[in-house]
């Protein structure tokens, strides 16, 4: 029978590979305002770009979906994760969508 510690070890073995799986662990991380409101605001076009620099495979990051920032008004939103910074980004469209993945990912993941 397993000890308490070794079951939590293992418990916390298995969320880093599947967070692995997923590359929670690349050190761009692109955070994309998803509620109701964002979406509503044009949010799911900016998605897309993301979504398609990493299918295309012209970069090389983590993306993900948040909830709503409570800024209606600055919708939709962006939030750029680095290992030196986090840059929040409003009203992101499609063309400030390209703009930020040539800012934060045309040197291999480093912020400029």
């Amino acid at each position: 029978m397993s000890s308490p510690k070794e079951i939590l070890q293992a418990i916390k073995e298995k969320s880093k590979q599947e967070l692995e799986k997923i590359g929670f662990f690349k050190p761009v991380k692109i955070y994309v305002g998803s509620a109701t409101c964002e979406n509503a605001a044009g949010a799911q076009k900016a998605s897309e770009i993301f979504e398609n620099a990493l299918k295309e495979g012209s970069a090389d990051f983590y993306l993900s979906k948040k909830g709503c920032a409570g800024r209606c008004n600055l919708e939709p939103t962006v939030e750029v994760v680095t290992g030196k910074e986090t840059v929040k980004y409003v009203q992101v469209n499609e063309e400030k969508a390209r703009e930020i993945i040539q800012k934060h990912l045309s040197n291999a993941g480093e912020s400029k």
